[in-house]
């Protein structure tokens, strides 16, 4: 992860610094060459291999191979004095506070003051790592925990201390969003943070309603995945490819520091889940998890699932549920939603129990987690690769419905949920004059989302159509600026999107300045956008 992270600010133009640890055991080949463990070529051996995997790993973690070019290597005995020179330094060691405490006491003898130092751990609590330290590392330090692999998942979740100057902070949400390509998330120093709390939990929460409702894996995956607008990995790949291991030890330290956690039990590690870990059928990492490759009779490759019942694999299945086949057909996410929701087969049921058991554990999470719930749902997209956030499939399937259905489920809804409800609030979300506002728990209002004001979303004008077909919209967006919009696809433009049939014309809007005078002009080639 540290040589990733490394290729990624080297692609942006950085000079950067990779340091490990220096061997203390030669291998074979560097015994066989009579080298030492003072020679140069070993003492750098590991960070070298790091970076040459990382360089060769599929999908590349540069856009460029001069990029490497950008990357000076070292180990921490010979070189960790060279962070003199650095601006920002980043601690991506092996997950261990001990550890990282002892690093950072070395750290600080070489640091200048005013250097940003920061912690790419996944769960550790940021503000133990800071004890001991002085009080200008303490004002420099903070968690930025980069999601992997961090040149292609978008998320950086920031997590300041007590004593992190808001002026870091700040830095650092802006240069991650600016310059780094990240959707920074601003978290609360809490067991797992925000994307892996929520996405753990969801994980852990389907693995119970597998068995509660009897589904294979193969049923799972076919529910939880693009149908719902979640990855291709849906839920036992994702396991797979972060490692069933990994997964474990998160769902394990969430349920260990979160006593007061409603639904700590959901972290409960099943037996089979136990039994994979100590069979070492831990994902792609082991080469068998939840699924595993193998080549059929005529040499052909083939996938094959894991019974959880008989601890065998088998051939995949291509699970049908009615309810499932007839909402394929529904390009629109949100539409299709809706219909899954009111399915009368095992899938409907599927979809009702888990969407009440997650919305449910999000609406508690707020304020522990998170003050804001947008925050939530961008950790989600980001982190997790969901096409929409929780809180944005609650508003798509009724707030108000949805709470009732969770109640009849057994579960518990944050009150701060029905006093909005009370108080005639209806969505999270909602859309007024081109600008998309989400509701603010603290002041039991709406507000606009952070950055709204730096662009326009085309879709934040839908109730400003001036002229639309198949191919194209138009909208009006205020100060007689027009703004045109294909749905084609890829974008392409073709004859649709140029001209307008002779039976149609641009009528005037009430909400608009001047239409007066309808546009009945075919357009055979592009024209400036004035026109």
């Amino acid at each position: 992860m540290g040589s990733r992270i490394a290729c990624h600010f080297a692609g942006i133009g950085l000079q950067t610094l990779l340091l490990d640890m220096a061997p203390t055991a030669l291998t074979e080949a560097e015994t066989a060459k009579k080298l030492t463990l003072e020679h140069p070529a070993v003492r750098n051996r590991i960070v070298h291999d790091s970076l040459a995997a990382a360089l060769k790993s599929n999908p590349s973690p540069v856009y460029t191979k001069e990029v490497a070019s950008r990357i000076k290597t070292g180990n921490f005995t010979d070189n960790l004095k060279d962070i003199a020179d650095c601006d920002w330094v980043i601690e991506v060691v092996v997950e261990r506070l001990d550890i990282k405490q002892q690093l950072f006491t070395e750290v600080e003898k070489y640091r200048k003051p005013g250097t940003l130092i920061t912690s790419n751990t996944s769960g550790i609590p940021i503000h133990l790592m800071a004890e001991g330290r002085s009080d200008d590392f303490k004002k420099h330090f903070c968690g930025t925990h980069f999601f992997n692999p961090p040149r292609y998942l978008r998320l950086l979740e920031i997590i300041p201390t007590p004593h992190t100057s808001p002026e870091v902070t700040d830095f650092l949400l802006h240069y991650g969003d600016l310059y780094l390509g990240k959707t920074t998330v601003l978290c609360k120093d809490t067991p797992a943070f925000i994307a892996n709390r929520i996405g753990v939990f969801s994980i852990m929460a389907i693995f119970r309603l597998q068995e509660q409702l009897g589904l294979t894996i193969d049923e799972v995956e076919s529910l939880a995945g693009p149908l719902i607008g979640r990855p291709k990995s849906a839920i036992f790949r994702t396991a797979d490819v972060v490692g069933i291991d990994t997964l474990v030890k998160v769902a394990k330290g969430i349920a260990a520091n979160c006593p007061d956690d409603e639904q700590k039990d959901v972290f409960t590690i099943p037996g089979w889940l136990d039994k994979m870990v100590a069979n070492n059928w831990l994902g792609d990492k082991t080469g068998q998890g939840f699924f595993k490759k193998t080549k059929g009779k005529g040499g052909e490759k083939e996938i094959l699932t894991l019974d959880l019942k008989t601890m065998e694999y088998g051939p995949r299945q291509r699970p049908k549920f009615a309810s499932v086949e007839a909402a394929k057909a529904v390009d629109d996410l949100k539409t299709r939603l809706k219909m899954l929701a009111q399915g009368a087969d095992k899938a409907g049921e599927f979809f009702r129990l888990f969407h009440c058991t997650l919305f449910s554990y999000v609406s508690l999470r707020i304020p522990e987690i998170s003050d804001e719930l947008y925050r939530i749902d961008d950790a989600m997209m980001a982190g997790f690769g969901w096409e929409i956030g929780v809180f944005e499939s609650w508003d798509v399937l009724g707030v108000e419905a949805m709470v009732r259905k969770i109640k009849e489920a057994g579960f518990k809804v944050a009150p701060w949920v029905e006093e909005m409800l009370a108080a005639g609030i209806k969505t999270f979300y909602k859309v007024d004059s081109g600008k998309r506002l989400c509701y603010d728990v603290a002041s039991k209002s709406y507000k606009p989302l952070p950055g709204g004001a730096a662009f326009l979303v085309m879709k934040n004008f839908e109730g400003q159509t001036v002229w639309k077909n198949s191919a194209c919209h138009l909208y009006h967006l205020g100060d007689e600026v027009l703004g045109l919009e294909w749905n084609t696809k890829m974008g392409t433009i073709g004859e649709k999107c140029w001209k307008a049939s002779s039976d149609r014309s641009v009528q005037r809007k009430k909400n608009t300045k001047d239409w007066s005078s309808p546009m009945t002009r075919k357009i055979s080639a592009p024209a400036p956008m004035s026109d």
